[in-house]
């Protein structure tokens, strides 16, 4: 039996100034907007932030970001977010642009425990500089570092008491990786469910990465809606 939380603010009233974490979602989707509210209501600063973009202006980690929570935010995607853009013109926050692939795989890394690995992603543009690089057969490749972090959050569409996760299609994205990544993973689900219930076929996070987990309703906001037309 994993720790659940009966609340969101119980959920993340570990997570510190200065912390790191990483937040599963690829735009709104699959985003632990629960938990990422908890951390707007709590007012923990100086975050750095590990995700693949930093949500819209008026939700998801556009929210932590709207309200100068986040110190560094790592991503490959700025998106739809204006705020982010200010901010990075202005020079109010600091940031680290990924190329998506290359993400994916520093989080994966981290979570597998493999220091760092070779890419060919980057190799001649101004992500090289001042990284290693070596040649493969006849091809050049660039060293890049592994990620972890303090905290993981992601979100689920169910879960059971053992902290097994399943994630909903495309909400899965990153989180697998993420959760894998995170010292302390809380996991943040649509359904809780007993233990035995899910098939051991269908996990896609194993128990083991798991420490905390809770049950909340989520909005799911759509980032850019998009209708036929008549």
């Amino acid at each position: 039996m994993k720790q659940q939380y009966t609340s969101f603010h119980e959920a993340v009233k570990d997570i510190h100034d200065g912390a790191t974490l990483m937040v599963g979602g690829f735009g709104l989707c699959g985003i632990p907007e629960g938990l990422i509210l908890a951390l707007v209501d709590k007012g923990v600063k100086d975050l750095t932030v590990i995700s693949n973009n930093c949500g819209v202006d008026d939700w998801g980690l556009g929210l932590l970001l709207k309200n100068k929570q986040i110190k560094k935010m790592v991503g490959s995607y700025v998106g739809e977010n204006k705020e982010f853009e200010r901010q990075v013109l202005s020079g109010e926050i600091e940031v680290e642009l990924v190329p998506q692939g290359t993400l994916a795989e520093k989080i994966r890394a981290g979570g597998a425990g493999i220091p760092a690995f070779y890419t060919p992603a980057g190799v001649g543009t101004p992500i090289a500089e001042g990284k290693e690089t070596r040649e493969f057969n006849g091809k050049e490749y660039l060293l890049e570092k592994a990620y972890t972090a303090d905290f993981s959050l992601v979100r689920a569409w169910k879960g059971d008491k053992m902290g097994n996760l399943v994630y909903n299609k495309t909400a899965r994205n990153f989180s697998p990786m993420i959760a894998a990544a995170g010292k302390v993973t809380i996991a943040e689900v649509e359904e809780l469910v007993e233990i035995g219930d899910i098939d051991p076929n269908d996990v896609h996070t194993p128990s083991i990465y798991v420490q905390g987990i809770i049950q909340g309703e989520q909005e799911k906001r759509i980032e850019r809606r998009t209708v036929k037309k008549a």
